[in-house]
């Protein structure tokens, strides 16, 4: 699926029926779709059919090409059953690094509702894999480097980070990171509204 890369997990066995849903919702061609998002209509048919799934960077540039968020596309409920969520029971979602040697995981701290502003995940980032590009859009994050070592891309800005370092940013500034150590890292990562 050309450079971008693949997600797998949980949480994507709809994923192909709510993109089509979104994209007929705005009453936009597969054409039109594609254009927008810088990728051929036989990638996008293959993502609506889930014959490929879409790398972390596709999808988000889907979501805000749909005027939705990843969370609403990926969502296995709409509405959280209980206010806690129990360890055991946390969604994950698996993004494999275009090399295939390596991938970021997200496990969601935060039930995923319908007009919820806030969301929290644990980003875990195994050695020598970075997000796929810088994404920006609206919005607030903050997070804190719980495990490893991490570089976090902020425009042209990096910014070396190891246990116990926080950050903040604004999200319109164009952001990614890396895992620029040798153990996986994890980084707790909030960001309002609701993105992933």
């Amino acid at each position: 699926m050309k450079k971008n890369g693949e997600a797998s997990g949980k949480g994507l066995s709809d994923l192909g029926m709510r993109l089509r849903h979104a994209r007929l919702a705005q009453e936009i061609t597969l054409k039109q779709l594609a254009q927008k998002v810088g990728c051929s209509e036989s990638l996008l048919s293959k993502l609506e059919n889930e014959v490929a799934a879409p790398s972390l960077a596709m999808l988000h540039r889907l979501a805000t090409a749909l005027e939705t968020n990843i969370s609403d596309l990926m969502a296995e409920s709409w509405v959280a059953d209980s206010p806690v969520m129990k360890a055991e029971s946390r969604r994950r979602k698996r993004f494999v690094h275009r090399n295939r040697k390596g991938g970021i995981e997200l496990e969601n701290l935060t039930h995923h509702h319908k007009g919820g502003l806030l969301q929290g995940n644990i980003h875990v980032i195994e050695p020598g894999v970075a997000s796929d590009g810088q994404i920006e859009h609206h919005g607030e994050e903050m997070g804190y480097v719980l495990e490893g070592e991490v570089a976090l891309y902020l425009g042209d800005q990096v910014y070396e980070l190891s246990v116990g370092d926080s950050f903040y940013f604004p999200s319109n500034v164009p952001h990614g990171y890396s895992n620029t150590g040798t153990t996986v890292a994890k980084v707790l990562w909030v960001n309002t509204p609701v993105t992933f």
